[in-house]
């Protein structure tokens, strides 16, 4: 592994194919208690570059190409870890936990005990807490071949955000020689604990300074998703999509109806919502795939998680992104794969419940191909 005292690599010196696979390593900034945070970037055999924080384990930057072969950074980020020091964007791109999304009432009972969690989304706890894991520095190693990968571990001890257990996660990173971005999570607890991981990479396949998203066409592969109450959150209600303005079993410009009256939609400004993927949790399985019409990029999600929380970043990030950009609504789209939140408070729900001696073990992939 090349180990490199500098800032982001320009993209425009990843342009040309490599000889082979590369992993490197450069500096990337420290947090307000002096940890150094490093950022590692991956490239396959193809010329593909992911760039990985190890700040809240973000994806910073994905570079794919179009079908004429061009590269282009499909994700949100920022230039150094200060961006993502801002509260607010702590998860772009990030692993979130120990529980990503939200949970009713900001508690849960677990084994006949209550626990009470940091309220922070409209009365729930969301993502972790107040500092989840998007907000750790995470340690790293890098592993070197033909799909250079990067493993990185975080253990969240006993009482961490007031959820139960000394929880160990190491989650995986691989750049793969087919051109797919495979994260696989594992961890293990001393205590029963509940868990709930995903990353949160906000996609915009034309590349991330490139404007809305609302003609990327989104196809959904489930036919149910979970009621979304106003306050986000998940109240057990199971319906179908089909016929509604949440249909995307078929490829469907994202724009159809994000603008509808339906309150579902017209509360959160677009979507935010938990789809059950068709097929049995626990395999891997196609989740969604998405086209972008102009540049040729085509993104298919594959998961061994329940369902997909679809969010079309409805809120405008007032830091300036990656050279300066301004993020602003609907100018990307995220696919969080997870179990629905509130699931702890729901026992209709596949479990989240960690138990000692169990492990933990889910795998999504990100895979890059494009139209003929």
């Amino acid at each position: 592994m090349k180990i490199i005292a500098a800032a982001l690599v320009s993209a425009s010196m990843l342009f040309a194919v490599p000889a082979h696979a590369t992993i490197e390593r450069t500096q990337f900034g420290e947090t307000p208690d002096h940890k150094k945070v490093d950022l590692y970037t991956l490239t396959n055999v193809h010329g593909l570059v992911a760039r990985i924080s190890t700040y809240g384990g973000a994806v910073v930057a994905l570079e794919v190409p179009d079908r004429n072969g061009k590269l282009a950074d499909i994700v949100r980020g920022f230039d150094s870890v200060s961006g993502y020091l801002v509260p607010s964007n702590s998860n772009i791109g990030a692993l979130m936990g120990r529980f990503a999304n939200r949970i009713k009432g900001a508690q849960f009972t677990l084994e006949g005990k209550t626990y009470h969690l940091a309220v922070n989304s409209e009365g729930n706890s969301i993502h972790g807490g107040l500092i989840g894991f998007d907000k750790r520095v995470w340690s790293a190693v890098a592993h070197d071949g033909p799909s250079p990968s990067l493993s990185l571990t975080y253990v969240s001890p006993d009482g961490e955000e007031h959820y139960p257990g000394t929880v160990k996660v190491t989650v995986t990173y691989t750049l793969t020689a087919d051109n797919s971005l495979n994260i696989d999570y594992g961890a293990t607890t001393d205590r029963p604990t509940v868990l709930n991981l995903t990353n949160h990479s906000y996609f915009n396949l034309k590349g991330h300074a490139d404007g809305d998203v609302l003609q990327h066409r989104m196809q959904i592969f489930a036919n149910t998703m979970t009621h979304r109450d106003s306050d986000g959150t998940a109240n057990g209600k199971i319906e179908p999509v089909k016929g509604t303005d949440f249909d995307f079993t078929k490829p469907t410009p994202i724009s159809t109806h994000i603008n509808d009256s339906n309150p579902q939609i017209a509360g959160p400004q677009g979507y935010d919502h938990f789809f059950i993927i068709n097929g049995k949790a626990g395999t891997l399985r196609l989740g969604a795939r998405v086209e972008e019409p102009t540049t040729g990029r085509v993104l298919e999600m594959l998961t061994t998680q329940p369902g997909v929380q679809l969010y079309t970043a409805n809120a405008l990030i007032e830091f300036p992104g990656k050279g300066g950009v301004r993020y602003l609504p609907h100018t990307a789209f995220c696919l969080e794969t997870q179990h629905s939140n509130n699931s702890p408070n729901i026992p209709e729900f596949p479990s989240t419940e960690l138990k000692p001696g169990q492990h933990f073990h889910e795998v999504t992939v990100f895979r890059f191909t494009t139209l003929r």
